[in-house]
């Protein structure tokens, strides 16, 4: 759930702005914290920041609390914190997980993004 009075002018406008998680990705998530034992009531802190072969790179990590001017949302029992310059690039973004021999780890399925490398770790928006 996005905290921001703000998400009741995007609901009006039928913006889709937050940000979810999926089965597997909350798997992993859980399985991650109780592994690094992360203290309950962490969150996933995401973010977007320059650089990468796209010209946009995508980070993620543990916080233990969100900073005040963050944009907090939670889906699946997953808390994840975005702050207010990363929260346009990410909006409407599913946070996947994909393991095994083949798999890339965490994965950004986002909709704003109009190109990706090929590996999926960085996106430029037109």
């Amino acid at each position: 759930k996005e905290s921001s009075a703000a998400s009741d002018v995007y609901k009006r406008q039928g913006i889709n702005i937050m940000i979810k998680v999926s089965e597997e990705a909350k798997k992993e998530v859980n399985r991650l914290m109780a592994d690094d034992k992360i203290p309950q009531g962490a969150v996933i802190r995401v973010g977007v920041e320059g650089g990468g072969c796209s010209g946009l790179t995508y980070k993620m990590d543990f916080a233990e609390k969100a900073e005040s001017d963050d944009k907090i949302f939670e889906d699946q029992g997953v808390k994840i914190a975005v702050d207010k310059k990363s929260f346009l690039y990410l909006a409407g973004t599913i946070l996947e997980y994909s393991g095994g021999l083949n798999g890339k780890g965490f994965e950004f399925n986002n909709p704003n993004a109009s190109r990706t490398c090929g590996c999926g770790e960085s996106f430029s928006i037109y």
